[in-house]
């Protein structure tokens, strides 16, 4: 190909649109602003109960995430290729997909936060002290279609107890959830409560419990596809039609009381799984001191993972169209994968992305949440910069944010800036500023101004 076609492609090439991987987002300063209010209000509310922070690697060895999430889940993990010539010596005509995979990949990013925190507790529990509360923020991965309320890189919101089997955790985790949406100001929700042990004495009863995971799989949908939809699958299954009634019968919501929890009991059968869920359910009831408002106990909650072994929660929201906006449960056998044997563990998760999401819907979030900078300095010549940063640094130290304008350009420059960032107020520094030691103090809300003296504008700001 001759040197100017070369050239050309080159440009071309390289004057192409840049784009991001499906199911991912950039996030400006204002949406950052706003993630931020969730994130530092759960954040509060996780501290207030004593949790701890933790941070734990983006990608983990696959040995590590494969086999933990079921076998749709295996299927959603994000594989790393090894770095360097990985096919080196591979002939991949001799392997199928699944024996070629571990030889080209042997890291995978997280699919979510309690995995790895499994891990983590595993590789130190000569230093961690049971029980272990830890939480953390984090973003996770997962090879999922792009959809509304649903991304291939998101950020969950983690808080998880190890090594304790005392119910009073979830208990602490029904308040948590009532705590921070109260103060996000989302009022309109559910929290929604199973029981993993319910469901296998339902299939018990059904005599299927052969298809135990399947069936959560299938009942976990039915707020998708329907109780027809499941009905059907669980046909397809091969169950029949008396033993698919018997589980529809028992997969609607109703109040979480002793009522409720009453009739159920008497309508499983005499079995262990029934009577250890519906223990837990009536003490964890107690526990509430019967405070349960916002809280439904769901038959048909599944949360299709196979870690789950005891109490299972999510919350949804119910002003808006969207799924489980948290959720979380108790998973007694997680770290005994991993060599340690007898630590129950439990834990939910915020995912802040559906949150954020239907607070924008709802228009929850306060007016100020934007507002980076309170004041902005505008200085008229170079001398103005001088006489200005001094004061700029004691307002910072102050607690004010604070900028000072980089260039003498025009006022209206300076103050068309402000006003793009929200900036509320505006110091203007010129010469006869300079000379009188006065400030013209500058409201950009209400368009008022007037002068004040260099030495009191600390104390100004300070009683705003």
């Amino acid at each position: 190909m001759p040197y100017f076609c070369n050239a050309i492609l080159i440009e071309t090439l390289s004057m192409s649109k840049p784009s991001i991987p499906r199911g991912t987002r950039d996030f400006g300063p204002k949406i950052m602003a706003k993630r931020k209010y969730i994130l530092n209000t759960i954040e509060k509310v996780y501290q207030s109960f004593g949790f701890m922070p933790l941070e734990t690697p983006s990608m983990e060895n696959l040995s590590t995430l494969t086999g933990k999430y079921g076998a749709e889940g295996d299927q959603l993990l994000f594989k790393i290729l090894n770095s360097g010539d990985y096919l080196k010596d591979i002939n991949s005509d001799k392997f199928d997909s699944k024996s070629l995979t571990p030889l080209i990949s042997e890291k995978g990013l997280r699919y979510d936060l309690t995995v790895p925190l499994a891990r983590y507790v595993v590789m130190n529990q000569n230093e961690v002290t049971f029980p272990f509360k830890r939480y953390q923020m984090q973003p996770v991965w997962r090879a999922d279609r792009p959809q509304k309320g649903r991304y291939r890189e998101f950020w969950q919101c983690d808080a998880d107890v190890l090594g304790t089997n005392s119910l009073l955790c979830e208990a602490d985790f029904i308040k948590i959830y009532r705590q921070v949406f109260s103060k996000l100001g989302l009022n309109d929700f559910e929290i929604r409560i199973n029981h993993r042990k319910l469901l296998e004495a339902v299939v018990e009863k059904a005599d299927v419990s052969v298809h135990f995971k399947t069936i959560t799989i299938i009942i976990d949908k039915a707020d998708k596809i329907g109780m027809d939809g499941v009905k059907n699958e669980l046909i397809a299954l091969g169950l029949n039609d008396v033993q698919s009634t018997i589980i529809l019968s028992l997969l609607n919501k109703q109040a979480f009381n002793a009522a409720n929890l009453e009739a159920i009991q008497h309508a499983l059968p005499d079995t262990e799984n029934a009577k250890k869920a519906m223990s837990d359910l009536n003490q964890l009831l107690n526990l509430l001191d019967q405070k349960t408002d916002f809280v439904y106990l769901d038959g048909s909650l599944a949360r299709g993972l196979d870690y789950y072994t005891g109490c299972i929660l999510e919350v949804v929201p119910t002003s808006v169209q969207m799924g489980s906006i948290s959720g979380g449960g108790r998973y007694d056998d997680l770290t005994g994968i991993f060599g340690l044997k007898g630590i129950s563990g439990i834990g939910i998760s915020f995912g802040i992305d559906r949150i954020y999401d239907v607070m924008e819907e709802l228009n929850l979030f306060p007016t100020d949440g934007t507002n980076f900078t309170d004041v902005l300095f505008c200085c008229m010549d170079e001398s103005a910069f001088a006489y200005s940063l001094p004061l700029a640094d004691e307002l910072r130290l102050n607690g004010i944010k604070t900028e000072v304008y980089p260039d003498t350009s025009k006022l209206k420059k300076q103050l068309d800036y402000a006003n793009a960032k929200n900036i509320l107020w505006a110091v203007i520094v010129g010469e006869n500023e300079m000379k009188n030691n006065q400030l013209a103090l500058k409201n950009l809300l209400t368009g008022e101004q007037e002068l004040i003296d260099k030495m009191a504008l600390t104390v100004f700001f300070q009683k705003l």
